[in-house]
């Protein structure tokens, strides 16, 4: 039987980060929201939540990024005795109306990584779409073949013993591809399914901590280092490969 809560991390969401709490309380009791370093009205609308039933709040002292405070939260979460752990970003992006479906398919195969890819309508920016073209690609051959099908959104629920286990060193946007393919590597099957996501208008809250420059950078490296070992695998433990495989084959 699974025992699923959900994290949430957040850096300077204070229109949003309530609304998607709401949300996700529809569906999962406990809810981490971790506060990876946020200003002053993002930090207000945090302590509105803190005496809300079945919400916990993490705060890091200062902004680590976003791999750094879903991090916190997963080994939280796992500390609480949780097996699976949705998480979902505060930004109220995602279609959180998915969530049940989610916990569905985790409940049946409870050793699965479930992640989400986004069916964008047309407030995402072309540059987004692009830049998620390459990352796709990579992860392709990364994981030798499609197991993943879109490896940056950040909605997925992870069973959280075989993800402790793998946690990178990533802390910021290059965080979710690479959990993500570290975990096929190790064997965990991936089921993919699809979530309706828009980009909000400054108006309603929308924020990007997307650094173009600088989280650019990182994901390029991650993909470095990761076809690196790829390529390792292929040549010196092709039994990797060989389980990541019929972990895929299992869900067929």
């Amino acid at each position: 039987m699974t025992r699923t809560c959900a994290v949430i991390p957040t850096y300077n969401n204070p229109q949003t980060i309530a609304l998607v709490v709401a949300a996700v309380q529809r569906s999962i009791d406990t809810v981490i929201v971790v506060d990876d370093g946020s200003a002053s009205a993002g930090k207000f609308a945090i302590s509105e939540l803190r005496e809300q039933p079945g919400v916990i709040v993490i705060e890091r002292a200062e902004n680590g990024g976003k791999g750094a405070a879903v991090k916190d939260g997963l080994r939280h979460a796992f500390e609480l005795g949780f097996t699976h752990a949705l998480q979902v970003d505060a930004d109220n992006q995602h279609d959180l109306e998915r969530i049940p479906a989610f916990l569905a398919e985790s409940e049946r195969y409870p050793h699965a990584l479930i992640l989400a890819y986004p069916e964008f309508d047309k407030s995402v920016p072309k540059s987004r779409l692009h830049a998620r073209k390459i990352t796709i690609f990579w992860t392709t051959l990364e994981t030798f073949g499609r197991s993943i099908i879109d490896p940056m959104c950040g909605f997925r629920i992870y069973p959280l013993a075989p993800t402790i286990r793998s946690l990178p060193k990533s802390n910021y946007m290059d965080f979710d591809p690479e959990i993500a393919v570290r975990l096929v590597w190790d064997g965990v099957p991936v089921i993919n399914l699809p979530a309706q996501v828009r980009y909000l208008s400054a108006q309603e809250g929308g924020v990007s901590n997307f650094h173009v420059l600088y989280d650019n950078i990182r994901i390029s490296w991650m993909h470095t280092r990761l076809f690196t070992l790829a390529l390792f695998l292929f040549l010196f433990r092709p039994h990797k490969i060989l389980r990541a495989r019929r972990a895929a084959r299992e869900l067929r």
